[in-house]
């Protein structure tokens, strides 16, 4: 038997077993609604697509330098270009399914109550607060990359060799950003719904 929010016991194997809620939610969950499912299923694609490409890559620098004993001039910068949109559409895709990495010491020691509604609605508060400072940040990073240092798009940063703007770089970090919040937020929604007793969906 389960019951939504709660730690239960199972009786096969003596596991504490975690169902879905604001309190206690279950990470990998499946986008529902059109927005989420164009969003998740477009990073996914997006975050296979460099995998694949970066794996290709690195693959190929290896057996050209050990191999061959040459070089593939200049791959770090499609490295590093590919390695930002892999990493930040993944931790929006974290964001999504609350897979983020943490020591989440609320859900482990703390028992179902007022207590943990708040503490938990509180954890969210400080992750939205320090993500939105993020967020402003990035979209200044971008800006610079995007504009120029003086804000003409005159100088724009540049890679070294091949010349790739450095914005492609920092769109990628600004659009993690902006969907790490908005699901975030999502979730302090959902704890605040919980905090004063009703039902989030």
């Amino acid at each position: 038997m389960f019951v939504k929010g709660e730690l239960l016991v199972s009786d096969n194997n003596n596991e504490n077993i975690c169902v879905s809620s604001p309190e206690c939610p279950c990470p990998g969950h499946a986008p529902k609604n059109l927005f989420d499912k164009i969003t998740i299923n477009s990073f996914s694609i997006i975050c296979f697509s460099t995998s694949i490409i970066l794996t290709v890559l690195i693959s190929a620098a290896t057996f050209v330098r050990y191999v061959l004993k040459g070089d593939l001039y200049g791959y770090e910068e499609w490295v590093k270009l590919f390695a930002f949109w892999l990493y930040f559409m993944g931790a929006a895709i974290g964001a999504f399914n609350r897979t983020h990495v943490s020591a989440d010491l609320i859900h482990a020691y703390v028992p179902p109550g007022k207590a943990k509604k708040f503490m938990l609605f509180l954890k969210d508060l400080i992750t939205v607060a320090v993500t939105l400072l993020f967020v402003w940040y990035g979209y200044d990073f971008f800006m610079f990359g995007f504009m120029g240092p003086l804000g003409t798009r005159v100088a724009i940063p540049k890679t070294t060799i091949w010349r790739i703007g450095l914005w492609t770089s920092y769109l990628a970090i600004f659009s993690g950003l902006i969907f790490m919040a908005y699901y975030f937020i999502r979730d302090l929604v959902h704890s605040t719904l919980a905090l004063f007793g009703r039902e989030s969906k």
